[in-house]
This record gives C-alpha cells, sequence and structure tokens, in this order.
C-alpha cells in the first residue's frame, strides 16, 4: 500500500513492568538502559500501515512513570530498535512529545517496550527520513526591496518585517520548507502565505541543497526534483484563507510574522508560524500555524490556533484547466473526506494528484472562485486541524493513474478514521 500520515494525540495508559528486564528479551539493552515500561499499540484498520508514525505525550509518560527521561531512551519492537524522536512541541526549552515509527499487520496490536535511563543524556543515530528548515542571508544589505550579497545560513525561527515582500532573495526558495522521503513543500514567506510542491525523484533529503545554485533554480528538473506547482493567487495547496465575499482571501495583510522550526527529523518535522493583526474582512486575528510531515508519508495535517472571532476558515487546491476535480462519497462511518484533482498539471507537465482531507462535521461549504477549489470549514473553539498531500509520478514508486491515486486516497481515510491508539 502507498504510507500515509498516521499522526495523532493518543490517550494512554501504560504498565510499568516489575523487573528492570525486558520480559521479551531485552536484555541486552538492561545495562545501559535499565528501567523499562510496555506498551500496547493497535491498529484498528482494516489494512497494512507501514512506517505508521505514533505520537505520544512525555507529560503523560512521566505521570505514570516520573523517572522516565526523555533524554536517554530506546524503543523495542519485539527485540529490534525502531526510530524515535522527541520534540519541544511548545518551544519553551521542556521535550514534551515523543513519536516512533511501527509497523502493522490489519487489525494488529503490538507490544513494544521503552527501555530507558533515569538520568543522562545517550543519542541515536537513525536515519534521515523527515525535516524542516527556515534559511535566511546573512552578511548583505537590503537595496530597496532587494538583498543584495551575502549567503544563506538556517535558522532556527525569524521574524518578517512588515514591508518585505516576494522575490527578495532574503529567504532561500522564499520561506520554509518540509519534506518527507516522499515529498517536499514550502510555503512563501511575506504576503502570499501560499504553500507549494516540490516533487522528490529520490528518497533522500534534499532541501538543504535547493535554492544554492541560482535562486529560483528549482524550477528547472535536477537529479533530486523539482518545484512541481504554479501556486499564482490560488490557494496552491492547503494555504490557508478565509471565505470572503464568494472568495478566497489568503493572509495577505499582515502586521507581523514569526516562523519557527519545531522539530526536523529523523521521523518527524513541524513548523510553527504566528500570524499576528491579520487584517481580514474588518477584523484583526491572530492565528498559530502548525504543518507537520512524518516519515513514509505523503501527506502534511495542518493544525490551526485562531484568537479572535472570524466565521470560517478555508483552504483549498489551484484550478488548472483539463484536469480531473472530484471528492469523496460521505459515509455514515467515516469521519473524514476530501476534495482532489488529478491529471498533467505539474510544471513540467507531468501527472500530478493533490487533495485536502478535512472533518466531515467540520465543514460548511464545498465551494470555488476563480482560482481555487475551496472547502470552508468552521473552527471549534478556535481550533482546526486538516491535511493535504500531494502524488507526482516520478517520485519513486510514484501513482501514475487517477484510478491509483483515488484508491490510495480511501487508504488514507480509512487510516484517519480508525487511528492507532496506544494502551495498556
Amino acid at each position: 500500500m502507498q504510507n500515509a500520515l498516521k499522526l495523532a494525540c493518543f490517550t494512554i495508559s501504560i504498565l510499568l513492568l516489575s523487573c528492570t528486564q525486558d520480559k521479551r528479551g531485552g536484555s541486552e539493552w538492561a545495562s545501559e538502559y535499565p528501567h523499562a515500561f510496555e506498551i500496547t499499540a493497535e491498529n484498528k484498520a482494516d489494512l497494512v500501515q507501514n512506517d505508521a508514525v505514533v505520537v505520544l505525550s512525555i507529560v503523560e509518560l512521566k505521570a505514570k512513570h516520573q523517572d522516565f527521561n526523555p533524554h536517554a531512551f530506546i524503543i523495542l519492537d519485539k527485540n529490534q530498535e525502531v526510530p524515535s524522536q522527541t520534540m519541544d512541541n511548545n518551544a519553551d526549552g521542556t521535550l514534551d512529545e515523543l513519536a516512533f515509527l511501527a509497523n502493522f499487520d490489519a487489525n494488529e496490536a503490538r507490544k513494544l517496550t521503552v527501555r530507558y535511563a533515569a538520568s543522562g543524556k545517550k543519542t541515536r543515530d537513525y536515519r534521515q527520513r523527515a525535516q524542516a528548515e527556515l534559511s535566511r542571508k546573512f552578511g548583505g544589505e537590503w537595496q530597496g526591496d532587494k538583498y543584495i550579497g551575502g549567503s544563506f545560513q538556517n535558522v532556527n525561527a525569524s521574524g518578517v518585517r512588515k514591508w518585505h515582500t516576494d522575490h527578495t532573495e532574503f529567504f532561500r526558495y522564499e520561506g520554509p520548507g518540509w519534506e518527507s522521503d516522499k515529498i517536499g513543500y514550502r510555503f512563501y514567506l511575506d504576503w502570499r502565505n501560499a504553500i507549494d510542491i516540490y516533487g522528490k525523484k529520490t528518497t533522500g533529503m534534499v532541501l538543504q541543497n535547493v535554492g544554492l545554485d541560482g535562486y529560483d533554480s528549482y524550477h528547472e528538473m535536477a537529479d533530486w526534483g523539482m518545484d512541481v506547482l504554479k501556486v499564482g493567487e490560488s490557494l496552491g495547496i492547503g494555504s490557508i484563507g478565509m471565505w470572503v465575499n464568494d472568495k478566497a482571501v489568503r493572509i495577505n495583510k499582515i502586521d507581523s510574522i514569526w516562523c519557527e522550526i519545531v522539530a526536523s527529523g529523523p521521523i518527524y518535522a513541524q513548523i510553527r508560524t504566528n500570524y499576528y493583526g491579520w487584517d481580514i474582512d474588518g477584523a484583526k486575528i491572530d492565528l498559530v500555524s502548525n504543518l507537520s510531515i512524518a516519515a513514509g508519508s505523503r501527506m502534511t495535517k495542518h493544525s490551526l490556533a485562531v484568537r479572535g472571532n472570524l466565521p470560517n476558515l478555508c483552504t483549498g487546491l489551484v484550478k488548472e484547466k483539463g484536469v480531473d476535480y472530484f471528492a469523496s462519497e460521505q459515509k455514515d462511518d467515516g469521519e473524514w473526506q476530501y476534495i482532489a484533482n488529478y491529471g498533467k498539471q505539474s510544471l513540467a507537465g507531468d501527472l500530478l494528484g493533490m487533495a485536502v482531507l478535512y472533518r466531515q462535521a467540520d465543514l460548511l461549504e464545498q465551494a470555488e472562485d476563480e482560482l481555487s477549489r475551496v472547502v470552508v470549514l468552521q473552527p471549534n473553539a478556535g481550533k482546526l486541524d486538516y491535511y493535504f498531500l500531494a502524488a507526482w509520478e516520478k517520485e519513486p514508486n510514484g501513482i501514475t493513474s487517477k484510478e491509483e491515486f483515488i484508491h490510495y486516497l480511501d487508504e488514507v481515510l480509512m487510516e484517519l478514521d480508525r487511528s492507532i491508539t496506544v494502551s495498556f
């Protein structure tokens, strides 16, 4: 099956083992990681899920096991170590989430062991399968609305000046980027605030090399792939907007922006962006955007938090001539739905499929304007989650037909509707 993102916050009940040795044969780990407890992760979907990314709350873990040390742990599946990482999701200097990868058969429950040392730090080395970055210039100077000279350096965070505009050559590829071993994305950190797609011909990480051999060289095919989407003034793929007077209006009038890299692999990457003073429909709104992606997945999860009153948020897909648009059929037993397209719509004329996935309960209406197909959504208590994804035919083992893309999307819906749970 095609792998999809399986990301959620899970309610966790955890059983502490009565001894310090893994009862399933993990004695070789005991000297380095002398403490252990077991969890059971269950795939409730009737399909195989490989590279399922499970995210746990470290606060909840420590509530059960006060001496759990997120700086020195491993996770074992039948005595085989699985890739894991920790995240400072609240950007307060404290590790608060733990993610790991696991493979599941259909309707399978798997027991895993968490082993840890109560003190110290131990670094594990896993293959990099997801990353996020933000790169800006240093050592040059502003001449009008262009930044001349200097060189790009990656930063953990950056503000954006109110007058900052597009094509200033200040941010490498014009904003932050995030990728998995399947696909990459970026968004324009300026008045456009739209999301674009990097199609990849390799499973390796590529963003660190994009935009170094000429500012916009990524619009041409390279060994790694290329920018495959023409966004223009549309919603691109999954961009934030508000539906006002039958038109999707992106975040284009803003007092200030602060963007930071929350996590950058090896298996999970996340970017947080704070928008202050979004001037929209006669109101000023503050909005927090969290974009995340995981190893083995094409999907980005977009989690939004709104401070202020607004009647809706919208997102969607760019409209292209000659491309098939379609939507999922509503089902009584399903929470998630999608709008999608498929056809020769990449900048290189290749086959490209795109989709936005949303909760049916959040939908106010499906709509369209001159530039975009749109879903208009209602935040719940100021919060809203949705996903978006793209599948490029030239990616390794890529999807090459509309029928295959629809089958993939149906599997994604099943995974979202029956997310993996963690318990005793």
